[in-house]
């Protein structure tokens, strides 16, 4: 095992360490939380590395790093999540290799991402992505949509074909009401998460938590945790 090949097992049996503790802290089983290990980035021997530990999901938020990525990386066993910021002329590439979209905030991405799964053969998973930062119905720093636009949002996915919704995601906002408040914003997602459910019952999959607020997010209910630098150490700086 090579020495970066360590430090990476080491740095994800302590996020394993984390995570259990902070299930076992909530009265949860682990198994209903889901790491997702955040590898934008870092190159694809990285990502072969974590496949060999026994990670499942990664994810990635810029197309032109993700997309030779996961091509590379096409024969390992994963599900590659999408979570950043998406414009519709990168919906065709993205729909090639992600198996979700976490980022899902607008109406227009909405049909451009049925489009290219329709004409792919693909089921393309969708989160909305909530901006708990916006207004009513407006739209936060960060992208998302406000908590007013979810159910509209939601009910497009769901009748796109193409398209299954699965659930509701967010970023701890820098700004705003629950700004510092990891906690309370994100109990404020699994309460939007409840509402969902109510129209769409299928939709429970709720990401919520990054490396520095992970334990907040599973106290609050999330199903999915994306963590990146505990895991693979301090991003190199981008150009």
């Amino acid at each position: 095992m090579t020495d970066r090949e360590q430090e990476i097992a080491v740095n994800l049996a302590r996020v394993e360490e984390r995570i259990a503790a902070a299930c076992a802290a909530a009265g949860r089983k682990r198994e209903e939380v889901t790491l997702i290990v955040v590898t934008k980035t870092y190159p694809a021997s990285d990502v072969r590395t974590l496949a060999e530990l026994g990670v499942r999901h990664v994810a990635e938020n810029r197309d032109q790093d993700a997309a030779p990525k996961a091509a590379e990386c096409a024969d390992l066993p994963l599900s590659w999540h999408f979570v950043g910021q998406l414009q519709t002329n990168k919906v065709r590439s993205v729909v090639g290799y992600a198996d979700v979209v976490q980022s899902v905030d607008r109406s227009r991405l909405v049909t451009a991402l049925s489009k290219e799964a329709e004409r792919s053969g693909r089921e393309l998973g969708c989160l909305i992505q909530v901006a708990l930062d916006a207004g009513v119905s407006g739209r936060g720093e960060r992208g998302g949509v406000g908590p007013g636009g979810i159910g509209e949002l939601a009910d497009l996915v769901a009748g796109s074909p193409g398209l299954r919704l699965d659930g509701l995601m967010t970023v701890a906002p820098l700004t705003g009401e629950y700004a510092g408040r990891q906690l309370e914003a994100f109990g404020r997602l699994m309460d939007l998460s409840t509402d969902l459910r109510r129209a769409h019952p299928a939709a429970n999959m709720v990401s919520a938590g990054m490396s520095a607020d992970l334990e907040q997010a599973v106290a609050a209910g999330a199903t999915h945790v994306r963590v990146g630098t505990s895991v693979l150490g301090v991003r190199p700086r981008l150009g």
